[in-house]
């Protein structure tokens, strides 16, 4: 298609010059019209304006969708949502997260004012229904996920229980008259949950095995429990993992391996602009060629005196960790650990024998595209999220029938092993999957590249920039450089969550420094700051329109973003009758 065959100016643009300047020459306008137009199809022209306008690497191709530079200069100018339209005032303190639901009719905010809001997503957005989560005991809402059909809503948040102690709930509403169905305990608070189909969700809970040493368990629940607990199984245990230093599970979310194969977008092409950060590490726990694990420096743990087992063999776990009691004892173990080291080195001999092998061969492949995959972040080294974990869901596990406890386990299968870990060198802020759940998006803010972690409980400073990487689930390598112009100030041991969100062209993401922000995910680079007064805790496409954007700040307000294009054609002036057209028109009746 050749660039002139397209239109060169947006309509509405081309009905204001004729509306307008209908007293000029006819022959003059056109005069003009054909220069703009000689000019207009240089695709040369277009092209060097492009790379220049928007300081992109000339190595960087085309969008693979844009038929010409012109009209991707046009989709990135006239379709970027940065028109503030709508503010929402109805919320009372600070918005944490908003969700769409998958037609994109309603969206739903959580804030600390308690609640709970459902909107109608119209042309003037309108509130359909509010639910007040204080009559059960909750703090605040904080996170919202409409489940596949659009009937049932997840709400996640803060429950005060007894003695004031903080703990997670989950509760399901109905969509259908906005009935609660079901409540779900859900430990730590931050884990917020998940749907894995259209009435099963995904919870968790901890169990303190030491002082920084703990279980997680993801349960699998059924949505109508109520209903249903008398005759079926409501929830299965899924997994259970062992955390060390003080690490716990959170932010869990489910990827479909399903649509791998048919992305909206291929993030395929290599920049090499230099980056400055290092690429994070990703380590295959299924296969025997694990890349070098590089972390940060930990002090070094002393291992136990190796000795052969009677028969020659390399002895059990047991006999390790008795040896290494037995070195402890006799003085045999230099330096002088700490009581976390050794909490720590303990629970690791303990594990050695209890934890079940990963699945091999869990990368998706077209025999098995239609798997599903459990995502989260955790760590190892201290408190503070570090690294993402992922652990496929089998079939038999996609369903509450069957035992509660899961599968029969042998005594070696204690706790379940991670498929595969992504290390990102810093605190994990955000996490986020494109439309095709081909690629994660993770906001995290960075350790210094030299720190030295003796502390699980005094985790190392974080950067102030955050870093938006992304990785391809598929191959789980890094992919592009990591996205930047957002900032966070919070310490580390005072961080939150700030969610961020994926379109097919764009993703976005809040920030503390009172902005959202848009970056195009082909060209890599930031498109557009919107203005809140306060920080900017989540951001939401609409699915259906991604010339639709939502942000939630602790302004307490929720504004509405429309893309200029939209916003001429939703008040685009009507033609009106000319004079003389009028007058004969009359003239006719």
């Amino acid at each position: 298609m050749d660039v002139g065959d397209s239109p060169l100016l947006p309509d509405s643009i081309l009905y204001e010059i004729f509306l307008y300047l209908d007293h000029v020459d006819v022959l003059s306008v056109a005069l003009v019209c054909r220069q703009w137009h000689a000019v207009a199809r240089d695709e040369f022209l277009w092209k060097e304006l492009f790379y220049r306008y928007y300081r992109v690497s000339r190595e960087v191709p085309r969008h693979p969708a844009a038929v010409s530079w012109y009209e991707d200069f046009q989709r990135l100018y006239d379709t970027i949502p940065c028109v503030e339209v709508q503010t929402l005032t109805e919320h009372n303190d600070q918005v944490l997260h908003l969700s769409f639901s998958h037609t994109g009719y309603l969206f739903a905010s959580c804030s600390k004012d308690c609640t709970v809001k459902i909107w109608n997503n119209e042309l003037a957005i309108s509130l359909l229904h509010s639910s007040n989560m204080r009559l059960y005991n909750w703090s605040y809402t904080q996170f919202s996920q409409f489940n596949s059909d659009d009937t049932l809503l997840l709400v996640s948040g803060v429950f005060v229980g007894p003695r004031n102690c903080s703990s997670g709930e989950i509760a399901v509403i109905s969509l259908e008259n906005f009935t609660l169905l079901s409540r779900v305990r859900n430990k730590p608070y931050d884990v917020f949950g998940c749907w894995l189909n259209e009435t099963n969700l995904i919870s968790g809970n901890l169990h303190r095995i030491g002082h920084i040493t703990s279980c997680s368990v993801l349960w699998l629940n059924n949505a109508f429990q109520g209903v249903e607990s008398e005759n079926v199984n409501v929830v299965k245990r899924l997994f259970k993992i062992q955390n060390l230093n003080a690490s716990t599970i959170r932010t869990v979310m489910v990827a479909d391996g399903g649509r791998y194969d048919a992305p909206d977008l291929l993030l395929d092409y290599k920049e090499q602009l230099g980056a400055a950060a290092a690429p994070s590490q990703v380590f295959d726990l299924g296969s025997d060629s694990e890349e070098e694990e590089v972390k940060p420096k930990q002090k070094v743990m002393p291992e136990p005196v190796a000795q052969a087992s009677p028969d020659g063999g390399s002895g059990t776990a047991e006999d390790g960790l008795q040896q290494f009691l037995d070195d402890i004892l006799e003085g045999r173990v230099m330096p002088v650990m700490s009581e976390s080291e050794l909490e720590t080195k303990v629970a690791e001999l303990l594990a050695r024998n209890r934890t079940k092998p990963p699945e091999l061969n869990q990368l998706p492949t077209e025999a098995s595209n239609k798997k599903k995959y459990l995502i989260f972040t955790t760590g190892c080294l201290t408190y503070s999220p570090h690294q993402i974990g992922i652990k496929q869901i089998l079939p038999h596990q996609m369903t509450t029938a069957g035992p509660v406890l899961g599968e029969k386990r042998r005594s070696d299968e204690f706790f379940d092993s991670l498929d595969h870990v992504i290390d990102l060198h810093g605190h994990i802020i955000g996490m986020g999957l494109s439309p095709d759940h081909r690629y994660l998006y993770v906001n995290s803010r960075s350790w210094p590249r030299d720190c030295v972690i003796s502390d699980p409980m005094q985790p190392p400073p974080i950067a102030e920039e955050i870093d938006l990487h992304v990785f391809d689930l598929k191959t789980m390598k890094e992919v592009k450089r990591a996205l930047r112009s957002h900032r966070a100030y919070t310490p580390n041991d005072e961080c939150f969550f700030i969610f961020l969100d994926v379109s097919r062209d764009f993703v976005a993401s809040g920030a503390e420094d009172h902005h959202g922000y848009i970056w195009d995910r082909h060209y890599n680079i930031c498109l557009a700051k919107l203005q809140h007064d306060d920080v900017v805790n989540s951001v939401a496409f609409s699915p259906i329109e991604q010339e639709l954007l939502l942000t939630a700040s602790d302004d307490t307000t929720i504004k509405v973003w429309r893309s200029p294009r939209t916003v001429r054609i939703h008040h685009a002036r009507r033609p009106k009758p000319r004079k003389l057209l009028f007058s004969w028109l009359m003239n006719q009746n």
